[in-house]
């Protein structure tokens, strides 16, 4: 609230944020007093994570400046990894997505397109931000310390303790990130993630054929469909995909002693499928017996969170 002259402190204005997918690009104003996004200022925008820098860049940038005027100087920007969220420099080099922007400084070519619109940029990582929403007014308010994940392309992680981001110590994974860890002896997003459902239900569906691979395979929601009609090969590939997930991330839970496992992003759609199968993988590598929640505002969770970065901390470029 700002204090007008000689009158009633005034609402504080809404909060700018952008938040970057590999296909698409989403703006919008969060009133800071109601943790939400203004009625009818979403925008949302299709994004090429293959094109030239300065087009991804002038992408971000009409978004934002589709938003109405009126809104505070303080953006926040939730972006997916690998990322320099201090300062705001591209660090995608060899991931197949948003190569064009490794080494560049986004902040500074974002506050350039803004122009009088912008006066501060604060990134934050896309699955941090999520979390921040969902602990701001979704499953994860109330839990002081909670892991929440995506499940998307890959799987996103955040550990939240008392509201902030944990990526250091011993008590969380390498970066705080779940998809460094390895399960069944490689790597957990070989598992866990778009490519490898479908990897995996190529390869159940072809009769364990070792030449199968995910090409011709049918995405995750219909693998889920058909899991649903009674597919064996469906069901076992969503069966054993978050069992792993689950016992990947036992033990983590246990030592950063989680209340809470909020599950959001495409894949957690199909929470039928998704739900028991990852606590199965909980239980089944002796973690503590938590709450596995589906995320309660899954859409706007991480324009929340990347609101609540912007107005607070340390600046960023």
């Amino acid at each position: 609230m700002t204090a007008g002259p000689g009158g009633p402190a005034a609402p504080a204005p809404p909060v700018p944020v952008l938040d970057v997918g590999g296909t698409h690009v989403t703006a919008a104003l969060v009133d800071p007093g109601t943790d939400r996004p203004v009625s009818g200022t979403v925008v949302r925008a299709p994004l090429d994570a293959h094109a030239a820098a300065d087009a991804v860049l002038d992408a971000l940038a009409a978004a934002a400046l589709a938003l109405p005027a009126g809104h505070g100087p303080y953006w926040g920007v939730a972006m997916p990894g690998p990322f320099d969220y201090a300062t705001g420099t591209g660090r995608f080099a060899g991931i197949g997505k948003f190569e064009s922007l490794s080494g560049v400084d986004v902040g500074a070519g974002l506050r350039t397109r803004l122009a009088d619109r912008c006066a501060r940029l604060r990134f934050v990582n896309d699955a941090d931000a999520f979390a921040l929403g969902e602990y701001a007014a979704g499953a994860a308010t109330g839990h002081d310390r909670v892991v929440c994940l995506t499940l998307g392309t890959g799987v996103g992680s955040s550990f939240l303790a008392a509201g902030r981001p944990v990526h250091t110590g011993p008590l969380v994974p390498p970066d705080g990130h779940v998809h460094r860890l390895t399960v069944d002896g490689g790597p957990l997003e070989d598992t866990v993630s778009r490519r490898g459902l479908r990897t995996r239900y190529a390869r159940l569906a072809a009769t364990g054929t070792d030449g199968a691979d995910d090409r011709d395979a049918p995405d995750v929601r219909e693998v889920a469909v058909r899991a649903r009609k009674g597919d064996a090969a469906a069901a076992g590939t969503f069966r054993y995909a978050f069992d792993a997930l689950g016992r990947a991330l036992a033990p983590w839970t246990g030592r950063f002693a989680a209340t809470a496992v909020v599950v959001g992003g495409s894949v957690a759609r199909s929470w039928d499928l998704v739900h028991p199968a990852l606590v199965a993988g909980l239980a089944a590598a002796d973690g503590p017996d938590v709450p596995v929640l589906a995320a309660r505002r899954p859409e706007e969770a991480p324009l929340v969170g990347a609101a609540r970065w912007a107005r607070g901390g340390p600046d960023a470029p």
